[in-house]
């Protein structure tokens, strides 16, 4: 087990007023986390514009850096999984986090230097994709080692409310920052928050015991098998991560085409635009402050069915978006979207978190992650082609139709007939070995 420092259990006055973020460790980890939000979101939208700027690039090479960034999810996903099961997570996080800020440091000098290549750009953009992987992967494991089992749920409530709020804040920053700086700065912002990010991590005290290793080396395709089989064989992991899949799929396949949808089609001003693509992580950042709630009051299993199948629907405002008033269609769908999305994510993580045994967590969370990510590139291709080939209109409407009845999905698991998701970890199959759950 993970020993937790004397610190955390001090200030109970504190801990009270302020929650989870009372507690010294988790508040070092959730501000590197929050750090590194605004660093995404600000590098979301520079790397971008040094292409265009910068390295004038055209439209496809522009295209292939937004794939680099998910490529590495179905080159090195399930790999990660094993690896992060076999180590220590906190010096992972810590080696990536200074091996990024590195390689980011590295595109505005050779800018100012008249050096930079588009190769350089992706093989920044690849490298720290790579990276980003096996961050996902390790933080969600390594969450335990500073909080309790009783406050995961909140801990991962402040985290997914930070991502949505740094969402907001940091693509009004990167416009900022470019307008008066330049694209490539934004990218030595994002190398800044690496730094603090590694600096947090560094000053935590909670201490994670050594993951425990097997007598005889497992090879490891053998434990990327356990990982898989895990999760596909559990009847509480499984519909979750077909729905995952599903919902990322009709989720990208209308944001492909939704900034075409809004400028050429309702006509709305740049602008405008951006006001109405901020209601999402708005949603999003009320939804992880009411996740808690919504499970301490109708049930973790319960509030996240009832809260998915209320909230689906709503995506079928957003074709319905006009000039004029008829935008509040587009804000209000977007707004209710990430609400449900991001209350699910917070539910779903925790439960992760506690149901999925110790030893084998960081191949389930990278098993789960891979298979929710390996259907975005989809979606968003055949979004795009929907939108050439029938308007952007008709394919807002098919990508929004599959995206309201999702959470149907879940109601086909052992959901629907309970109140809470399993609280305590699942017996586990010994090592790699072909045990199934019981029925």
């Amino acid at each position: 087990m993970e020993t937790k420092n004397a610190d955390d259990t001090a200030g109970t006055g504190m801990r009270r007023k302020w929650g989870v973020l009372g507690q010294r460790d988790f508040r070092l980890l959730w501000i590197g986390k929050t750090a590194r939000g605004i660093g995404n979101s600000v590098t979301a939208m520079a790397v971008p514009l040094v292409a265009v700027v910068t390295l004038n690039t055209s439209a496809t090479a522009v295209g292939l850096l937004s794939a680099a960034v998910w490529l590495p999810w179905l080159l090195v996903g399930l790999p990660a999984g094993a690896w992060v099961d076999r180590i220590q997570r906190r010096p992972l996080l810590i080696a990536c986090a200074v091996l990024s800020a590195v390689l980011y440091t590295t595109v505005p000098v050779a800018a100012w230097l008249n050096a930079l290549t588009f190769s350089h750009l992706l093989a920044v953009v690849l490298i720290c994709g790579t990276a980003a992987v096996f961050v996902r992967t390790a933080v969600h494991s390594y969450l335990p080692t500073v909080l309790t089992e009783a406050d995961l749920q909140e801990g991962n409530a402040r985290i997914s409310a930070s991502e949505s709020a740094t969402e907001v804040v940091g693509k009004g920053l990167a416009g900022l920052i470019s307008q008066v700086f330049g694209a490539v700065t934004g990218l030595l912002l994002d190398a800044l928050t690496f730094v603090l990010s590694a600096l947090c991590l560094t000053s935590i005290k909670a201490r994670e015991t050594k993951p425990e290793q097997p007598d005889q080396p497992i090879p490891l395709g053998r434990q990327i098998a356990e990982g898989l089989r895990f999760v596909f064989s559990d009847r509480y992991l499984r519909p979750i991560v077909t729905y995952g899949a599903l919902v990322n799929f009709a989720l990208l396949g209308h944001q492909a085409v939704q900034v075409v949808f809004l400028v050429r089609t309702v006509g709305a001003s740049t602008a405008t635009v951006g006001v109405l693509l901020t209601a999402g992580s708005v949603g999003g950042i009320v939804g992880a402050s009411a996740a808690p709630a919504i499970g301490r009051r109708f049930g973790t299993a319960r509030g996240m069915l009832a809260t998915q199948l209320i909230t689906g629907p709503f995506a079928l405002l957003l074709p319905l978006t006009a000039s004029g008033a008829g935008l509040a269609f587009f804000a209000l769908g977007t707004f209710v979207l990430g609400f449900g999305i991001v209350t699910c994510n917070v539910v779903l993580a925790s439960f992760r978190q506690t149901y999925c045994p110790p030893r084998i967590l960081g191949r389930v969370v990278a098993t789960t992650m891979v298979l929710n990510h390996s259907t975005i590139p989809l979606g968003a291709l055949i979004g795009g082609f929907l939108g050439d080939a029938l308007g952007p209109r008709p394919a807002m409407w098919i990508m929004t139709a599959l995206l309201a009845p999702c959470g149907l999905v879940l109601a086909l698991g052992p959901m629907r007939s309970q109140r809470d998701l399993p609280t305590t970890p699942r017996p586990e199959p010994a090592p790699d070995t072909q045990e199934k759950e019981p029925a």
